[in-house]
């Protein structure tokens, strides 16, 4: 499933191609997001010309909507959104409890603040609980109640049909006591066991079906002790591959990362989950990582912020009312092609529905170049020379 080629002679990071039934995904390798089976304002056949290799789905919101029976009925995730290359679909444990602690995106990824087991948004009730067997939430379309235990994911994403999918497990954060953290990880630990045999019996029972690739997640938040603990427990499980996934402490994501990948077996591949700056993505390839994923690039295109090689920015100020040049020069993509800054300000002004899909194109082409490079880089041996170059760059420019 993974061949290893090129790697750098003084930090875990590699380039290698992973094998799916849709095709090969060469990495290091910027996935993009199509949470509920679409890449948010954006055609796949434009994520095609885009350069992106696969897509990534969740299977929380697909199945609260249309249900996961629908898109297996369908053909599975690809052909059901028109994808033909290779596609992910994490296991739902994410949003389960960020959106039942009211969450809608993301939960701190800095350890400042009061710590506290029972992390809740302010204002929001809790819609998800916890115990040894599963999670029990709320639909946050509905507040219809619903069941996830590491089989019930595991049944899900069969349905869904991924070339690559995720064993089921806790996500924590930065706020939790070093207590919760212990008892989260066993829990992991034997959800993790109870996705395998799952996941085992379901290929069996489904042979006729192209073979889905499993990954462990590797939790253990900001704790060096419990990420590597966490991380070995999983290296002696028969997984395809392996997630590196929780909160993580932004300035310290190098560093943690390389805990999780030094436990970690060299020939399998390894995802970081929902990573998406570029100081980020440049920390975790070097660290080890293989693939990454992130909403970050369709998300802050909708409120008009674009990603060039000068810092992110954006396109709702003054300077670009009469700015008739493209984002960004020298950019390959089709939006910088035929489109400029002017223009984009004014349809965003018109809140014009276009304009998130001309930034969106833009910013994954952003972000799948930016891989790419890295991963010819290191092919090369000038990795380290374009994270200083590129870094020091894009670092002094942001706005």
């Amino acid at each position: 499933m993974f061949t290893v080629g090129s790697t750098l002679p003084d930090a875990p990071g590699r380039s290698g191609t992973i094998t799916t039934p849709h095709g090969e995904i060469r990495t290091p390798a910027f996935i993009p997001v199509g949470t509920k089976a679409t890449v948010k304002a954006v055609l796949p056949e434009s994520i095609v010309q885009l350069g992106g290799q696969a897509v990534l789905s969740n299977a929380y919101h697909l199945y609260l909507q249309p249900g996961a029976d629908i898109v297996e009925e369908a053909g599975g995730l690809g052909a059901f959104m028109n994808w033909r290359g290779p596609t992910f679909t994490d296991s739902g444990g994410f949003q389960v409890l960020s959106l039942g602690a009211g969450f809608k995106k993301t939960l701190a990824m800095d350890a400042v603040g009061t710590e506290a087991d029972d992390v809740i948004a302010p204002g929001k009730d809790r819609l998800a609980h916890v115990d040894d067997d599963g999670v029990t939430f709320k639909s946050h379309l509905d507040g219809s109640k619903h069941r996830f235990t590491p089989e019930v994911s595991m049944q899900i994403q069969h349905q869904l049909g991924a070339d690559i999918i995720f064993a089921f497990d806790e996500l924590t954060t930065l706020m939790n006591s070093r207590e919760y953290q212990e008892d989260s990880l066993k829990r992991t630990q034997a959800w993790a066991e109870r996705c395998l045999a799952e996941h085992q019996r379901l290929s069996a029972e489904r042979a006729d079906k192209p073979r889905q690739a499993l990954y462990g997640v590797v939790q253990g938040a900001q704790h060096e002790d419990l990420r590597r603990q966490a991380a070995r427990g999983l290296a002696g499980l028969d997984f395809d591959g392996y997630g590196v996934g929780g909160a993580i402490e932004k300035e310290n994501l190098g560093t943690i990362v390389r805990w999780v990948t030094d436990e970690l077996p060299d020939d399998r591949p390894r995802h970081l989950l929902g990573i998406g700056e570029p100081e980020d993505l440049f920390a975790g390839v070097e660290a080890g990582c293989d693939t990454f994923d992130c909403v970050t690039p369709t998300r802050v295109a909708r409120s008009s912020r674009i990603y060039t090689a000068d810092g992110r920015h954006n396109l709702m100020v003054a300077a670009s009312r009469r700015d008739f040049g493209p984002i960004e020069e020298g950019c390959d993509c089709y939006t910088c092609a035929h489109y400029t800054k002017a223009y984009l300000h004014h349809l965003f002004k018109a809140n014009e529905y276009n304009a998130a899909t001309l930034c969106s194109i833009h910013n994954e082409r952003f972000f799948i170049r930016l891989v790419d490079s890295m991963r010819d880089a290191i092919e090369a041996g000038d990795f380290a020379a374009l994270k200083q170059e590129w870094l020091g760059r894009y670092l002094s420019k942001s706005a």
